[in-house]
């Protein structure tokens, strides 16, 4: 990843949940802090800031000591468990509206389960999804591509396909997504590399072979790409184009594809 960035310009990171293992972290002084962000990531290039969303690893200690973390480190920037911010797309005031969102009490499983119970249920998963319609509906005219992201997928072609946290984040997704055009939704999760496109409008990527890699199938209709591979994903957006890439871990480009605004 610093190879890469330092090759090619780079504005901002996004961590897409799990953002420590096994357990997340129990605060802002946790040595997983440094044995597992500060010291791993330490190119010059990836000095940018960072913007992380939560995932279920993350729950399993307290996941507010990641918020709070955004006042020690220069660079990790979570203000909330959710969040949104508009990113310029040049001089024209044109923007992307990203939508940062946490996944993990929408599933209600996870309420029931002792290991994120003390986590999520003070949470309100009606509260976070009518924020996020509202947030989507209000986008003005200068934002020219809507983008999610969350930690689990909507979609999969790996091991989760059909799990009960798949299914319920898109029972409760897909509807806003569809509704309100979004472009493109960015999740973890399933540790592979995949593009998807479901029925719908919204194109799905998944990145989450930063540490370990599950297996993928192949032939399923609604995947453009999957790869069980270790890598990262590189956007690159203008008011007409979004280029997505998958990097390979030895900087090889495995597959790109371009959306284009009509």
């Amino acid at each position: 990843m610093g190879k890469w960035t330092t090759e090619r310009p780079n504005d901002f990171i996004l961590s897409l949940g799990d953002n420590f293992y096994p357990k997340g972290v129990v605060s802002e002084q946790d040595p997983l802090w440094h044995y597992s962000f500060e010291n791993i990531y330490t190119d010059f290039s990836l000095q940018d800031d960072w913007y992380p969303i939560l995932g279920n690893h993350d729950y399993q200690s307290d996941p507010d000591a990641q918020i709070r973390y955004s006042k020690v480190s220069r660079r990790w920037k979570m203000p909330a468990r959710y969040y949104s911010k508009e990113v310029d797309l040049g001089s024209n005031g044109d923007k992307v509206l990203m939508i940062f969102i946490d996944t993990c009490p929408l599933i209600p499983e996870f309420h029931n389960n002792p290991k994120y119970a003390p986590y999520v249920d003070d949470q309100q998963p009606d509260k976070q999804l009518a924020w996020m319609e509202e947030t989507l509906k209000n986008a003005g005219s200068h934002i020219k591509w809507k983008m999610v992201i969350g930690h689990h997928p909507i979609y999969t072609v790996g091991p989760r396909i059909k799990n009960y946290d798949t299914l319920a984040v898109r029972k409760v997704l897909k509807g806003i997504f569809d509704r309100n055009k979004v472009d493109v939704y960015l999740s973890g999760h399933d540790h592979s590399l995949q593009h998807l496109k479901p029925e719908g409008f919204t194109h799905q990527f998944i990145s989450g072979a930063g540490s370990e890699v599950t297996p993928v199938t192949s032939g399923i209709g609604y995947s453009k790409f999957e790869a069980a591979e270790h890598g990262f994903m590189y956007f690159s957006i203008d008011k007409n184009r979004l280029n997505a890439q998958v990097i390979h871990h030895t900087g090889k480009v495995l597959y790109q594809t371009t959306l284009n605004k009509s």
